[in-house]
């Protein structure tokens, strides 16, 4: 009868856009994952905790899924009673649900790991954060989770009354592979998003460190600027330095620990994202814009626009977001050690001159880089894939080239053969 009670304040307390806590920012996230049943936890006053009912709803769903993707990609590679027309669009497909469904697979084993994951930043960032940082936040979070929902929404809806289908003889197996493409899309594109929020929760935290060593600055600046203090009175405030300082470099271990345990336990999805994007944008290129009649013909036609607007934009948008939160949560964590150095230079008192330079060490060993599996989420990794399907794009047109050029010199062999 408490935790209801209680949890029923904490739910009267959560408003669109006015987010007072972690739980609070999280809600959209939540929310979502929670009915695509990736979420099986419930939240009580300060900490998550397992619940059976959807651990088991889990265990169900892992296990259909699982044994759908056998089933889809036995159907487009070996029986091929299922098929989109070409083979480059087949290949497309059996890419999409291979990696997708190793994303799903993924998500529910990785369950518990997950839940301590966002445990700790939930710790973290109630230590560090004040509310107006996490109102901050939940303007950018709350409002990106929404309008992606509604975009990813209309893209479907756009895709799938405009776009070729599944071609096979049985429409209940059209009806079911469309919904568990549809399901597959919200998996994977959630799980990005929860990546993605983790981030800037994570950066705002970086932030705040900076922010704190910033205002140690201004204060002895002021000091050093200021009439003589008395003996007692430097001596004070030097202490409490140094106790504000020791709490920062703990607070920063903390945050580098969960930045860690982040690259691990979402490196292989985020690893498994990058390459579907990859293989997507490639096949989708090259299926709609590549044609042969006599001769290679690149086009830009309304399928290309509509495979655009239906499917790459999509793609684009969820690899730019994770870019971006990756890319500004590594600046924001590198700004520390620039801090470190104004600090150090208007530092005056040799403990503190020494325990900025261990805080100043402590930031060279702890790379906080977000990583999956060596590969870098960083801006260099758009400029990577662009040059990666462009490459490819220039090899299969190639292979077309060297296909057409066989397929004529067979036909004019066989015509010599027979003229003589």
């Amino acid at each position: 009868m408490f935790s209801t009670k209680i949890q029923e304040k904490m739910k009267k307390k959560w408003k669109l856009l006015h987010a007072t806590d972690f739980k609070s920012l999280m809600y959209p996230c939540f929310f979502n994952c929670g009915i695509l049943g990736i979420f099986p936890y419930k939240i009580n006053a300060s900490n998550f905790e397992i619940s059976k009912p959807r651990y088991i709803l889990s265990i169900v769903i892992i296990c259909v899924s699982f044994v759908s993707c056998l089933l889809i990609n036995h159907g487009f590679i070996i029986s091929k009673i299922i098929t989109l027309g070409s083979i480059v669009r087949n290949f497309e497909a059996v890419c999409f649900f291979t990696f997708n469904g190793l994303i799903m697979i993924l998500t529910h084993i990785l369950s518990n790991p997950r839940m301590r994951l966002l445990q700790k930043i939930w710790e973290i960032s109630s230590k560090l954060l004040p509310s107006k940082t996490y109102q901050k936040l939940s303007r950018l979070i709350h409002t990106k989770d929404i309008l992606s929902v509604i975009l990813l929404a209309v893209q479907e809806y756009v895709y799938f009354s405009k776009m070729r289908l599944f071609e096979t003889n049985h429409w209940i197996v059209r009806c079911f592979i469309t919904v568990f493409l549809v399901y597959l899309l919200q998996l994977e594109f959630h799980m990005n998003m929860l990546y993605v929020n983790c981030v800037c929760v994570l950066k705002a935290c970086f932030k705040k460190i900076d922010d704190d060593l910033n205002y140690i600055q201004r204060l002895m600046t002021n000091d050093m600027k200021s009439s003589v203090p008395s003996l007692i009175c430097s001596t004070q405030r030097n202490q409490i330095f140094l106790i504000e300082l020791k709490t920062l470099m703990r607070q920063h271990l903390m945050i580098n620990e969960t930045v860690q345990l982040l690259n691990i336990i979402f490196s292989l999805q985020l690893l498994a994202t990058v390459t579907v994007t990859f293989a997507q944008i490639t096949a989708g290129l090259y299926d709609y814009i590549v044609h042969w009649q006599g001769e290679v013909i690149i086009t830009f036609d309304r399928h290309l626009l509509d495979a655009i607007l239906t499917t790459m934009v999509q793609y684009v948008m969820k690899v730019m977001l994770i870019v971006w939160a990756c890319e500004t949560g590594k600046n924001q964590a590198r700004e520390i050690g620039t801090t470190i150095y104004d600090v150090l230079n208007n530092a005056r008192d040799k403990q503190i001159k020494a325990e900025l330079q261990l805080f100043s060490l402590q930031i060279l060993h702890c790379k906080n880089t977000f990583l999956t599996k060596g590969l870098t989420m960083d801006a260099t990794l758009l400029a990577t894939m662009v040059g990666g399907i462009t490459t490819y794009m220039l090899i299969l047109i190639q292979f077309l080239i060297a296909g057409h050029s066989c397929d004529e010199r067979s036909g004019i062999n066989i015509t010599n053969n027979s003229v003589i």
